[in-house]
Parts: C-alpha cells; structure tokens; sequence
C-alpha cells in the first residue's frame, strides 16, 4: 500500500546534484550492552574493532565495499526482510561458525536462484542478519 503523503514529499525534492557523493553508509543497532557485540561481530564474523566510545563499539574491515541501501517487500524466496546483509569469502565456514557457537539458523543454508548462498541468523541484539557468498555462474 503506497503512502501519498511520501509519495508527494518525494515528487517536491530538489534534483540530486553531482556536487554532493555518499561516501559510507554506518548501520547503527540499538542496544543497552554494546559490549555484547563483541562475542558475535568480532568473534565469530572476525570484524575488528574500530572504534570504542563506551557508547557506540563500531566494528569493520579493511575491505573496500560499495555503498548500497537496500529497500525490500520481502528477503527473497518468501523469507523475511533481513535488518542486516553480510557478504563473506566462505559462507560454508560462516555457518560451521555459528553451529559451533550454538547460534540458532533461521534459514537455510540455501543455495539462491540469483547466485548466492546463504543462511539467516539473529544477533545478540536479535536483528535478522542475512550472512551470504555471491556465487560464480
């Protein structure tokens, strides 16, 4: 169901200008124990830690990534809209990871029509996170 009201505050935007570029875009989660990031972001999806101000932990890599925002009905195959995508190099390892942990898999491990290979799991903060591996062919 469309929303007029966006829709019309949409059609009175100015032109996007060539002046201005996105240069990252930051996925904040809410939560009262960022420290319980740690467990999972860190050590079990080998992020580093960026970034500590008691308030905010912000975890990351090195990897150059492109900036993208995706907007979505559904997560594909009828599944739910994930809050978070995670693209890893082996996402057979990913999974033995969280098995290993005792994380519970919501979905799959499954191999897409559209070429990747993934499973849904919840953080600790219980955000649906898609982890998946873009597959040749």
């Amino acid at each position: 169901m469309r929303d007029a009201r966006a829709d019309a505050n949409m059609a009175s935007l100015p032109p996007y200008r060539d002046a201005m570029k996105v240069k990252r875009i930051v996925a904040n989660i809410a939560s009262d124990n960022v420290a319980a990031a740690a467990a999972f972001y860190r050590d079990l999806l080998g992020l580093e830690l960026l970034m500590d101000h008691g308030w905010l932990a912000t975890y990351g890599s090195g990897e150059t990534m492109r900036v993208q925002v995706g907007v979505a009905s559904q997560g594909g195959s009828d599944t739910p809209v994930p809050d978070l995508s995670i693209e890893v190099d082996d996402v057979d390892e990913a999974l033995a990871c969280m098995r290993a942990a005792g994380i519970v898999i919501e979905y799959g491990p499954v191999d897409e029509p559209w070429g990747v290979r993934r499973f849904y799991v919840r953080d600790p903060f219980g955000r649906l996170l898609n982890i998946l591996e873009h597959r040749p062919g």
